[in-house]
């Protein structure tokens, strides 16, 4: 346990803000945020890859090397806990592999990351256990695998129909979702998506349906339910203010 007067310097936070580094250069504003050698400076400018950008000020920079920077002040201190606010909101896809492999790395070199985000991919990335929150309530708990055996959805089915038209869709859809496990099926755009409980036959059963139905068969798809779907079963699918 730390003693009360080093608990901070255990702590780093790393939002989707720097706006008070907007009149420094970027390495003075690394050092600003922590009592550090100038060694430690350069090792979080080179953890983030900004090293051709020291001396840029912030304001110059882009979103994407922004949010770096920000993670840089947040970690220069070698914290063993670690807050990340959202770090990868509105950046370029290369500058969010990049923040997201250096989160990786932070935790798998042994700090504690507490990382909140609404991107689910991200968070199973990142997170050994996850919490989803909902109006400022804890609705779930638990890992990723935890969390997705404890919702209704435990498989997803896409079959492409090539060349059926909305009616003979339409009714495919209805005799799937007729069958047992199956939870919802709808027609869309060509394909049919149908819902399931976790089940072996699932496959098996709707391919057959649509056999006895003499339905044509196209591509077919079969995954697992994502964090996504466990969050918007759990929250609901209305639109949030």
């Amino acid at each position: 346990r730390h003693p009360p007067e080093q608990l901070l310097t255990s702590i780093g936070k790393a939002g989707f803000r720097c706006t008070q580094l907007a009149y420094t250069k970027a390495i003075e504003g690394v050092k600003s945020y922590a009592d550090i050698t100038p060694e430690l400076v350069e090792e979080a400018i080179e953890f983030v890859g900004l090293e051709d950008y020291r001396k840029m000020r912030p304001k110059k920079l882009s979103g994407g090397l922004l949010r770096r920077l920000n993670i840089a002040c947040g970690i220069a201190h070698k914290p063993e806990l670690i807050f990340f606010d959202e770090p990868t909101v509105a950046v370029d896809p290369q500058s969010r592999n990049a923040i997201l492999d250096g989160i990786v790395r932070l935790r798998d070199e042994g700090a504690t990351v507490v990382y909140t985000s609404h991107y689910m991919e991200e968070v199973e990335q990142i997170c050994s256990r996850i919490m989803i929150m909902d109006g400022g309530k804890i609705l779930a708990l638990g890992t990723a695998d935890e969390l997705k055996r404890g919702i209704a959805v435990g498989e997803k089915i896409v079959i492409e129909l090539p060349g059926a038209v909305e009616a003979c869709g339409c009714a495919a859809a209805q005799t799937v979702g007729a069958l047992p496990h199956v939870l919802s099926c709808e027609f869309a755009n060509g394909e049919l998506h149908a819902a399931c409980e976790a089940s072996e036959r699932n496959l098996l059963d709707v391919l057959g349906a649509l056999k006895s139905s003499r339905v044509a068969v196209g591509r077919v798809y079969s995954e697992p339910p994502t964090l996504n779907d466990v969050f918007l079963e759990i929250t609901g699918r209305e639109l949030r203010d």
